[in-house]
């Protein structure tokens, strides 16, 4: 018996930015290196229903789309598949094509077929040649009176390993139009629907989703599969931690998706992540990729990983993000033929088997940041892999209309990063980290960034402090660092012109590479200058008059970086979304207090890092237990 593991779908929402993830309807050449766009066969007029495309006259349009081409690399290397078979259905004249790829992206014709009137065509092919990449997908050519495929899907044979459903877990504060938006794109596609348990709304806001226009609507088409839940803020942690412990009280779920709200929705991602899951060899996370809400053809994250000397995260490609599919296709863009695995998945799209769960317990009560990449390293020492699968993806905001690490969030970075290390790092002493953690100390100093560099020494006092303060500080944290930004100037976003003062110097602009090669800032003996010359400076001398009265210069927020500010004794600086403007000042006082208050925080860190590291591993079981986790539910 043959099952649907991906369906070939198309967009509804006539968005032609999006139509090149579903379809590639374009002509390309190319001269030298370059490659260029020749011609466009295909506009979203040719998109007759979900699963329905029209291939108009002599035209030729490609599948070999982010979600319309079938990852045959990850399929082949975590489930139990060995063969699969592509299934279409067309109406007119004109020619099938298969195709496939290798893990170097190089395209290789699989068969052709001549298709007539209405039309099944079946395609079996193999799973056993992508060990290290290779992806399978069709073409359509229209002869002249055209070509309309009506459906199309790739199936299985091989027996599923886990049958039960889904239970999805979406965590919001005051964004109920994003979730009830999510809601009715589920409730708009039937098979979804069947294939899940319960839908978990944990609403921590204050704007309720149950309150929202058109949730009524979308509540009475869900029925009983939706339960919306309110709960004290305890962030993103604490409110998938909520979606966690009721999916254990399912019996008939045996998988949770987490979902971030503020998102787009592929409903088609969640029948894949669970059709993946069904199917794996052994119980293992999956996630689905990031594309931009507010720039929808451009991909944001795709495979993460955590590079562990200096225990950072980064994408595993880092040169190749964002990647803008209507200008580089997926068949141009042959990283993307290599199986790419990965360390953990960000929580905006993540399937978690339940038993997975069941053996490793809830979220670390981190509140927000590294909560994800925690969970997938700790399910990693116990047996179970993360996969982040092509093909499977939504539209978030992305980040770079953000700056987390020198706001409140400040906080959540630092500690959260400290304590995954101690978890989890295998280098002594966690590493580069606490070498890094005192130079982005030394660079938000030297940028004049006090708020952040507080916080960041209230983070690391915690951690000192032990594990027991996580659970005990998690519903009024966010309140103390608020509390604290009062008490630093640059915190007061200035938004109108009467607010806005005028600057000595006026606005300054730099070329993307200057002051040096790369834009990234000075390396090797001239930084060790840079960082002497200008600590000396914010050290012993004070800012002049002048400059504390008025900003010296205006910055944008591109041009605000770690070694173009601290030339400077006050700066007015753009915020990142562009909406207002953040005045930095120096203050010589407050640079020399933090600075030493930073050395010997590092120093104690380091110090006392093995012990610190065992107190943490002894406590994780007791930190993520669902009745320890109830206690803070209730609080």
């Amino acid at each position: 018996m043959w099952t649907t593991i991906q369906n070939v779908v198309f967009p509804l929402d006539r968005d032609p930015d999006v139509l090149p993830l579903y379809a590639d309807p374009e002509t390309w050449t190319s001269i030298g290196s370059e490659t260029f766009k020749v011609s466009a066969h295909a506009h979203v007029e040719n998109i007759l229903s979900r699963s329905s495309l029209r291939v108009t006259s002599g035209r030729r349009i490609s599948f070999a789309s982010y979600f319309n081409a079938f990852p045959a690399s990850y399929w082949q290397h975590w489930t139990n598949l060995k063969r699969i078979r592509l299934e279409l259905s067309t109406t007119g004249n004109g020619t099938i094509l298969v195709y496939r790829s290798n893990s170097q992206g190089a395209q290789q014709r699989v068969e052709s077929r001549r298709v007539e009137g209405t039309a099944t065509s079946e395609f079996v092919l193999p799973l056993k040649s992508f060990g290290d990449g290779g992806w399978y997908w069709f073409e359509l050519e229209a002869d002249v009176d055209g070509l309309v495929l009506k459906q199309g899907k790739w199936t299985t044979d091989a027996k599923q390993k886990r049958e039960g459903k889904v239970s999805l877990g979406t965590t919001t504060l005051n964004k109920p139009d994003y979730c009830v938006a999510t809601l009715g794109a589920i409730a708009e596609s039937p098979e979804v629907v069947d294939a899940i348990d319960r839908i978990f709304i944990i609403d921590q806001g204050t704007q309720k989703v149950a309150d929202e226009d058109g949730f009524t609507d979308v509540a009475d088409a869900l029925g009983d599969k939706l339960e919306v839940i309110s709960q004290s803020n305890l962030g993103g942690s604490g409110g998938f931690a909520r979606s966690m412990a009721e999916t254990l009280k399912r019996p008939e779920s045996d998988f949770l998706v987490l979902l971030d709200d503020d998102v787009k929705i592929e409903p088609e991602s969640i029948l894949r992540a669970l059709a993946f899951a069904r199917h794996s060899k052994r119980s293992a996370i999956v996630g689905g990729h990031m594309f931009d809400l507010l720039n929808r053809p451009v991909l944001h994250a795709f495979a993460e990983i955590v590079d562990e000397k200096p225990f950072i995260w980064r994408p595993q490609y880092r040169e190749q993000f964002p990647h803008d599919f209507r200008v580089t296709n997926l068949r141009q863009t042959r990283w993307m033929h290599t199986r790419m695995d990965a360390d953990y998945n960000g929580w905006w799209f993540c399937l978690i088997p339940k038993d997975v769960i069941e053996t490793i317990g809830l979220s670390l009560p981190a509140f927000i940041k590294w909560d994800d990449a925690e969970y997938s390293l700790r399910a990693r020492a116990n047996g179970y892999p993360t996969v982040s699968l092509p093909g499977v993806a939504l539209w978030h905001v992305s980040w770079l209309d953000k700056d987390d690490s020198i706001d409140w969030q400040a906080y959540f970075h630092a500690r959260n990063r400290v304590v995954t290390a101690l978890l989890h790092s295998r280098f002594r002493n966690g590493g580069l980290l606490v070498r890094d953690s005192w130079r982005l100390d030394l660079k938000h100093l030297l940028s004049m960034q006090y708020y952040a560099v507080t916080l960041r020494h209230m983070a690391l006092r915690d951690v000192l402090r032990g594990p027991e303060h996580m659970h005990r500080t998690l519903p009024t944290q966010l309140g103390v660092l608020r509390d604290a930004a009062r008490s630093f100037r640059e915190m007061n976003v200035l938004r109108t012109d009467e607010e806005i003062p005028p600057t000595n110097r006026g606005k300054q602009v730099f070329p993307v590479a200057s002051p040096f090669e790369g834009g990234g800032g000075p390396h090797g003996a001239r930084l060790a200058v840079f960082t002497a010359k200008m600590t000396v400076r914010h050290w012993l001398t004070k800012p002049s008059s002048a400059n504390v009265s008025r900003p010296e210069v205006e910055l944008a927020k591109r041009d605000a970086t770690w070694f173009r500010t601290p030339y400077y004794d006050s700066a007015l600086v753009s915020t990142a979304d562009g909406s207002g403007k953040s005045w930095y000042q120096r203050d010589r006082a407050t640079f020399r207090y933090l600075l030493r208050e930073s050395i010997v925080l590092h120093r104690r860190l380091r110090r006392d890092w093995p012990a610190l590291a065992a107190q943490y591993r002894q406590e994780m079981p007791e930190l993520t237990r669902p009745d320890v986790w109830q206690d803070t539910f209730t609080k």
